[in-house]
């Protein structure tokens, strides 16, 4: 909407068409987001601990969670607020990308925030059932997949790229397309929503693989830089930029208050989405296996689980002490914040590692 009217101004005041520049909207929704979620975040927070949302706890968990029990969860409702809003003010509404992004970000929301009503406000330890959350996730995947394959204009729209690797692409039929966008943007949410079980754990890796995406979209959407670089080429990608920049500024908002010790938590509602959100960029930028790179993180906290799974139920034992992976650490003696940082740091040797794969081609 500001840009709208930043480019109606621009007819008669060229200072504003300054507003074109994706760079400076970008930068500009960070800072939005992230005013936005430090104004409404306390009083967010006041609101779900008077309503007693509060996050139950396992008592065959790490002990030192017990005292987390009652803090007010459904937070991810404030990152997906901010994002939503900073995305209509700076984005450019008529490009379908933006749309695509937003909406698979708010539908995939939807689905959390009810999974965490019903445990929270209805007391019902399950939520929603994993068949019924697959389920309504599978949909809103395919519908995506199909829809980016019948809009696809190019042949980079649905080229499945390798990192470093820079002749080498693998064109993709409507079938593959369609599979690997909707195991990306499912694999995604799942992911971040099993990392996201201590204080700040899941939102400053995602805040550093939105970053990370974000430059991704700029590249792609810039005919000259993509193809300096060897990017495929994507027009209007770049003003996912500016929807990533969103993400960065309310994630890091939230951050302030998720930081330990939490005085919320994000929920199904911000980790489902947030995950959905990461995945359907990449797919859009072609950059689905950078994101496998960078969000290492949440690849290995969702194939701890699977491993884990599997295990017990073909020998009966555990390959891991508790699963997903922060769990087993924190079991082995590790205290919280040191899991936190050090999967930061590996976190950010993983975005730099996805960043090279632009120039090391």
């Amino acid at each position: 909407m500001l840009l709208a009217l930043a480019q109606w101004l621009a007819q008669d005041v060229r200072f504003f068409s300054v507003f074109n520049y994706i760079t400076l909207r970008t930068v500009l929704a960070a800072m939005t987001a992230l005013l936005i979620s430090f104004m409404v975040g306390p009083l967010m927070i006041r609101k779900l601990a008077a309503y007693k949302i509060g996050q139950s706890v396992r008592s065959d968990g790490p002990q030192t969670h017990l005292v987390k029990a009652g803090t007010p969860t459904m937070g991810g409702a404030l990152i997906l607020t901010s994002i939503a809003i900073t995305t209509l003010l700076w984005g450019d509404l008529h490009n379908h990308y933006v749309w695509v992004v937003l909406l698979t970000t708010l539908s995939f929301g939807v689905i959390g925030w009810v999974d965490d009503y019903r445990k929270v406000v209805h007391r019902n330890p399950k939520g929603l059932s994993a068949r019924t959350k697959m389920g309504w996730q599978s949909i809103i995947a395919l519908v995506v997949g199909i829809y980016l394959w019948k809009t696809a204009s190019l042949p980079a729209n649905t080229e499945l790229i390798v990192p470093f690797l820079k002749f080498f692409v693998f064109p993709l039929g409507a079938f593959l397309f369609i599979v690997v966008t909707y195991l990306v943007i499912v694999g995604t949410s799942n992911a971040v929503n099993l990392t996201d079980g201590l204080d700040g754990l899941a939102i400053m890796p995602t805040v550093m693989v939105s970053g990370a995406l974000a430059i991704f979209a700029y590249v792609a959407g810039h005919a000259v830089f993509s193809k300096y670089l060897g990017v495929p080429y994507i027009p209007g990608a770049g003003e996912l930029a500016v929807f990533c920049g969103g993400i960065t500024g309310a994630g890091l908002a939230f951050l302030w208050f998720n930081a330990y010790p939490a005085e919320v938590f994000m929920g199904d509602v911000g980790a489902l989405a947030l995950g959905a959100a990461l995945g359907t960029v990449a797919v859009i930028v072609r950059q689905e296996l950078a994101l496998f790179i960078m969000g290492g993180v949440f690849v290995v906290e969702a194939v701890s689980v699977i491993i884990q799974v599997v295990s017990f139920k073909l020998t009966g034992k555990r390959v891991f002490r508790m699963a997903p992976l922060h769990h087993h650490y924190e079991l082995k003696g590790w205290k919280e914040t040191q899991v936190v940082v050090r999967f930061w740091i590996i976190t950010m040797m993983l975005v730099l590692l996805g960043l090279a794969t632009l120039k090391l081609r």
